[in-house]
């Protein structure tokens, strides 16, 4: 499973038990909080990610930061310092551990295939600008309101994808259309969520943000390149 993963999403717990074959028609909640997605040109909030094991008696929980700009730029921050840092550069996925000096890159360039490419590649959409586009990626499997929020479920187009992260949750408030929380299961039943606060829409961002320089004495790996 990628490193990665344990810090992403954007663009997630409670997966209906609602047959894979079945698509759900988007309500007018989720139509209405996709078109409100063509809005959001940058995006920032804390973060509470909760990773739930099945050898793990307790989920670990840490908290971080996240930066967004569209269409598909990320910077995932997760402790207080930062303990792994993931960034959607222009060409590459970069993974930063600071503190092992270690950094993984997984480059972008379209050359590469493979499941994880194909999970990649539905972080890398980021919000959905409109209905096509997420249906484009995932079949709804079910949405159900709570309070003020709506949740909905979806899973992977990709076959590929399905066999990394079979579904995705994504949580969003019924009336703002913010961004509440995402959450990821993962094929060997492992789940992570983020739960998002402080939300900041359309901050001016720092491009350094998503092109770190990489410091003096690190080691630069990529984990999937082939080797002859």
């Amino acid at each position: 499973m990628l490193r990665f993963c344990l810090i992403c999403l954007l663009p997630l717990n409670l997966i209906a038990a609602t047959d894979a074959s079945a698509t759900t028609q988007p309500s007018s909640f989720v139509v209405s909080w996709l078109k409100a997605q063509t809005q959001v040109h940058s995006w920032s909030a804390d973060f509470t990610q909760t990773r739930s094991l099945k050898s793990l008696a307790q989920p670990l929980t840490a908290k971080g930061h996240v930066w967004f700009s569209s269409p598909n730029q990320f910077r995932w921050e997760l402790g207080h310092p930062a303990q792994t840092i993931a960034v959607r550069a222009a060409q590459e996925m970069l993974v930063i551990y600071p503190k092992l000096k270690r950094i993984e890159r997984f480059p972008l360039t379209g050359q590469q295939s493979g499941p994880w490419r194909d999970a990649l590649g539905l972080l890398e959409a980021g919000f959905p600008r409109s209905q096509a586009e997420l249906e484009s990626q995932y079949d709804i499997l079910s949405e159900n309101l709570k309070g003020d929020s709506c949740e909905i479920a979806l899973q992977p187009k990709s076959t590929a994808a399905r066999k990394m992260m079979p579904h995705l949750t994504i949580l969003f408030g019924t009336k703002d259309f913010v961004l509440r929380a995402t959450e990821l299961q993962f094929a060997d039943g492992s789940t992570m969520r983020n739960d998002f606060a402080n939300p900041i829409l359309n901050p001016e961002l720092d491009p350094q943000l998503f092109s770190p320089e990489i410091p003096q004495g690190f080691k630069v790996v990529e984990p999937f390149k082939k080797t002859d």
